[in-house]
């Protein structure tokens, strides 16, 4: 990082001197190219001042991201939908690689809880500061008399460990059970017990997976994960923050909430923890949360 800033500096010294000179010689052309580069300088200069801010030895990681739907039945399932929905579309404009683990719809609408698996640069980092309660607040399009809803629901962000990182876990403490998979997938998926679920008996840690027709292999992404779901555990504990954090989990409702959308009787998307604001909440819908996840790191 040192190297770079030294490079940086050394490069907008010399910029500003070919600047200098196309202006003397009124070489518009060159005027234009010279703004160009340092137009270029300095979205180079701003991605290396957020790899700042993303210094941890697990930011680098891929992650996972776990949403449960909180208490209101539809209207928080539909709002849990929206969610994920806003996360895929995050990474699909990223070009990120993503991938359902588990899934569980909601009676009539949305889903009570989804997990998936995202694939990038440095998702772990980017996306860490996305969990906790996120509330919305709307004119419900599930009410015949039209009448304001407040729906919650939460998100928990976990790295992907890779085999570098050991975690042990005793088969004493691992409860193994299997169930018939209630998504998609075909007559073999809904008539056979493929879907996994481990349950860490220490911390009550529960993963599930039921997106491969195989047993084994959904047994074998639970454990993965496991592991990253300890390793998160064990990062938080040492920060001292384990405590907050399972106790924050808790409760999916009022006080809780780390950002509020809006969208009844103003529009509006808010922050709670670095006060960050957007008045284009369907933007921020549809995946454009650049600005929030760069407050959350600067904060």
């Amino acid at each position: 990082m040192v190297k770079s800033y030294e490079n940086s500096v050394r490069e907008i010294k010399d910029l500003s001197d070919i600047y200098d000179l196309a202006t003397e010689e009124n070489n518009k052309v060159m005027v234009a190219e010279t703004l160009l580069n340092i137009i270029n300088l300095k979205i180079k200069t701003k991605k290396n001042e957020i790899k700042c801010f993303l210094s941890n030895e697990s930011d680098v990681l891929d992650c996972y991201i776990e949403i449960h739907a909180g208490a209101g039945g539809t209207e928080s399932q539909d709002w849990a939908e929206m969610l994920k929905r806003m996360y895929l579309k995050w990474a699909q404009s990223k070009n990120y690689k993503t991938n359902l683990i588990s899934e569980h719809k909601g009676d009539e609408a949305g889903i009570k809880s989804t997990t998936f698996k995202i694939e990038g640069d440095y998702l772990y980092g980017w996306l860490k500061s996305e969990s906790g309660i996120h509330r919305l607040v709307r004119v419900s399009p599930f009410d015949s008399g039209a009448r304001r809803h407040t729906s919650f629901a939460s998100v928990w962000v976990y790295p992907i460990i890779d085999e570098s990182i050991e975690i042990d876990i005793k088969d004493k403490d691992i409860r193994i059970d299997t169930y018939r998979s209630s998504g998609a997938g075909g007559q073999h998926v809904n008539t056979t017990d493929s879907a996994v679920r481990i349950t860490h008996l220490p911390t009550k840690i529960v993963v599930q997976c039921q997106n491969e027709r195989s047993q084994h292999k959904n047994k074998e992404t639970c454990m993965k994960m496991l592991k990253a779901r300890l390793y998160d555990f064990e990062m938080k504990k040492k920060e001292k923050e384990a405590k907050n954090f399972e106790s924050s989990k808790t409760d999916i409702g009022w006080g809780h909430q780390i950002r509020s959308y809006i969208l009844h009787p103003y529009r509006l998307v808010k922050d709670n923890r670095t006060n960050f604001e957007s008045s284009a909440p369907d933007k921020v819908l549809d995946g454009d949360i650049d600005d929030f996840l760069e407050s959350s790191l600067f904060k």
